[in-house]
């Protein structure tokens, strides 16, 4: 047999291998996108009738603490193995030790929802991708697989879940392969993570669940001085990233200091939220706020919005409530970037578009995700404005984020981090000087 024909052989023998494993993740894909996206349907209705009837009544707020003992006292009962939340997908990821309990997507789900329908702030993000993840890791134990191909599905599940409650399958294919490993993206898994996120979010929207859109009214010309725009404008979104990202860690670890008991820290936590609700006269601040970010696009906002936004969110979620935290990140960035039009001259609706994805970007260290997202939302004419400002925001936000298990794959710069491999919540022990 010649060199051709030998050629020839192994083309054939690699296409039909890969035919058999495109086939594979095709089948498990569709059933995790149909049982992700009919779940996500359920919760985004769930949500929308919570936050609904919470705002028409108004009371339920003062029984923000019931709501906090019901969900602390759930996970302390039933949810001990499951209440590192997104962090427990990457921890099994990384270290794979058993699969993910089931029970993790009905707890963070009727979790969440008791969270936003007593009135915390907190986002749905989180949620999804837990499920999502839990559903996914079903695979693992009914078809055995491998250690390589638990790590795609699990990567599979993520994608599925963030995709079909945002209506994002670009960024929630991406997302899911940039967010496990920071500076890395694990290209062995991309058929798989985005097909699941196509079949989630069709199955999603199969169910009639609507999605909000956001529309940028004007987008200039890139030209130098509005790249130095861009720039600072990253700058400043990294900084409060980073300051969400330290400012959850810090409630969560002041809770689990002073309070012992589990389910009392999200009933002080409630007590205080609420008594604050109550004082400020404005339910603005709590729930996922997305009237807020629709009106940070046009309307003049007041100038603290996303200070409080950050406030509530990180002491809601360190408190012990559940909740994902990247819908207040989007309301943080886009009621930032209206603020920015008082010393920026870039558009309105462009800064508040920039800023929505941009915090996102530099507190979950996705860039190029929150990029694709950024032109999924708003279009490609702002594409440019929308990169600038996430990669700038990833770089600023340092080596911090609101997934402490994280894993440093490739630093951001090497003036304080040399080392590999790392978690992020391990950075602050180990800079090294230049």
């Amino acid at each position: 047999m010649n060199k051709t024909k030998i050629k020839k052989f192994l083309f054939s023998i690699e296409q039909i291998a890969s035919l058999g494993y495109l086939f594979k993740w095709v089948v498990i894909c569709l059933v995790l996108g149909i049982i992700t996206g009919g779940i996500s349907a359920f919760f985004l209705l769930s949500l929308e009738w919570a936050t609904n009837w919470r705002e028409s009544h108004l009371w339920v707020i003062a029984l923000l603490p019931v709501g906090g003992f019901i969900i602390g006292l759930s996970y302390h009962l039933f949810g001990n193995s499951v209440v590192k939340g997104n962090n427990l997908l990457l921890e099994e990821f990384h270290s794979p030790k058993k699969i993910i309990p089931f029970r993790m997507a009905p707890l963070v789900l009727f979790g969440t929802i008791l969270t936003h329908f007593f009135g915390g702030s907190a986002g749905r993000e989180g949620t999804a991708v837990q499920i999502g993840g839990a559903v996914a890791d079903r695979f693992t134990k009914v078809l055995k697989l491998s250690k390589r191909d638990r790590q795609i599905v699990l990567i599979a599940g993520i994608s599925a879940g963030f995709a079909s409650v945002f209506g994002t399958p670009l960024a929630g294919g991406i997302f899911a392969l940039e967010v496990l490993v920071l500076g890395r993206i694990r290209l062995d898994a991309i058929i798989p993570s985005f097909m699941a996120a196509v079949f989630a979010d069709y199955f999603c929207q199969f169910w009639n669940v609507p999605h909000t859109h956001y529309h940028i009214d004007l987008v200039p010309d890139m030209t130098p001085v509005n790249l130095l725009w861009s720039l600072l404008a990253g700058i400043i979104f990294g900084l409060v990233a980073m300051l969400f990202s330290k400012s959850t860690h810090f409630w969560s670890k002041l809770f689990n200091s002073k309070i012992k008991y589990p389910p009392l820290r999200p009933v002080i936590g409630g007590t205080i939220l609420a008594i604050a609700i109550y004082f400020m006269g404005t339910t603005k601040y709590i729930g996922l706020g997305i009237p807020t970010i629709v009106d940070a696009f046009s309307t003049n906002l007041n100038s603290y919005d996303f200070l409080l936004k950050v406030l509530f969110t990180s002491f809601t979620l360190g408190a012990g409530f559940k909740g994902g935290e990247v819908t207040p990140l989007f309301f943080i960035g886009a009621t930032l970037g209206n603020v920015l039009i008082w010393f920026i001259p870039l558009p309105m609706g462009l800064l508040a578009g920039m800023g929505f994805v941009a915090v996102f970007a530099g507190a979950t260290n996705t860039p190029i995700a929150c990029t694709i997202m950024g032109i999924e939302l708003f279009g490609i004419e702002s594409g440019v404005f929308i990169a600038l400002a996430c990669s700038t925001a990833y770089l600023f936000s340092g080596h911090s984020g609101v997934y402490s298990s994280q894993i440093i794959g490739s630093p951001k710069h090497s003036s304080l981090i040399r080392e590999k491999g790392l978690h992020l919540s391990e950075v602050k022990n180990k800079r090294t000087p230049k």
